[in-house]
């Protein structure tokens, strides 16, 4: 079965009796020339075309249509956004058919476009089903490649939410929202898997005279499942340390701003005694300074009473504020 390679975005791969077609950025015009041409369903057309399908597998006679979700990163982003992957499996043909940008996906094509055989045989094998196996083997260590990056910032914020200097609650929030991003395509993407492992994989990896191919897949698939499943350990574990970070830098900043209140509040405190003191200067009262000051020993009395009465006080409030315990936080 052959498809004519002159349209753009529309390629093919052959290697034996398996045909690979290789669809990116699909339109309605791509999908009618695949529909001419393989026997799949309007409904799943629309799928395709469609960028916010949620991930799930529709099973047919003949072959089964599957969505899958991949993170991907793009130059002008640091978080991962995601691409949605369709895949229509048959006996002798594999369909794929992606949304936004699939790197691995991509170069995986190329080598099975070369005119390596070796290359073609490695990938694709000679059923759908090996080729499935290859399609999402390579996927998914890139996807335990970006969560690994993902994952390995905790370390710097960690560094930072103990550094009172720096402020990281954007840091925080930002690893919050990549974190639950992976997790979103991880988890329904664990159970697509575990299902292909437990229902399709014997419909589209055996041939008559080779029955361990079929075994040899079962296994594969499951190498894939365990993969899976670490990295959503993975994420698990990063999701309940980023919300300790979170609260952690919280009760932090919280208490850094406290400090702050707290010694502007008792600052305005002490000067109060020396507030009052300045305000006898615009009395009639003779003390220094005043216009009509007596020299003698009886007219410094006023001051003398004045600067005495404010030390008392301030020292009775710092006392006092020691004992309640207000003031201890001023020294940590």
């Amino acid at each position: 079965m052959q498809l004519p390679n002159q349209i753009k975005g529309i390629e093919t791969a052959q290697s034996e009796d398996l045909l690979w077609v290789y669809v990116e950025s699909p339109t309605r015009d791509k999908m009618n020339i695949i529909a001419n041409k393989f026997p799949i369903h309007e409904l799943n057309i629309e799928d395709c075309l469609s960028k916010n399908n949620l991930p799930k597998i529709d099973r047919y006679e003949d072959h089964i249509f599957i969505i899958f979700h991949f993170p991907t990163v793009h130059k002008d982003k640091t978080s991962p956004s995601f691409s949605q992957l369709s895949l229509f499996v048959g006996k002798n043909y594999l369909i794929t058919v992606h949304q936004g940008d699939l790197k691995p996906l991509f170069e995986l094509f190329q080598l099975c476009k070369s005119d390596d055989p070796k290359n073609k045989r490695d990938i694709m094998g000679r059923t759908s089903g090996y080729l499935l196996h290859s399609i999402v083997d390579v996927l998914v260590d890139d996807l335990l490649h970006i969560s690994m990056k993902v994952i390995g910032n905790l370390d710097d914020v960690e560094d930072d939410v103990f550094d009172e200097k720096i402020s990281n609650a954007k840091e925080i929030s930002l690893l919050r929202r990549e974190i639950t991003t992976l997790r979103r395509i991880v988890v329904p993407l664990k159970r697509i898997m575990s299902e292909l492992t437990s229902r399709d994989v014997k419909r589209f990896s055996s041939i008559d005279e080779m029955e361990e191919e079929e075994e040899d897949l079962i296994s594969y698939f499951d190498d894939v499942n365990d993969h899976v499943s670490k990295v959503l350990e993975a994420l698990d574990e990063s999701k309940e340390t980023i919300e300790i970070y979170k609260d952690t830098d919280f009760m932090l900043s919280s208490e850094k701003t406290n400090r702050i209140l707290s010694f502007l509040t008792i600052l305005f405190t002490l000067s109060i005694p020396i507030t009052v003191l300045g305000t006898f200067y615009g009395m009639n009262i003779d003390i220094p300074g005043s216009m009509n000051f007596n020299s003698s020993f009886y007219g410094y009395l006023p001051l003398f009473f004045i600067i005495l009465t404010s030390i008392i006080l301030t020292s009775v409030m710092v006392l006092y504020f020691r004992k309640l315990g207000w003031m201890n936080n001023l020294t940590k």
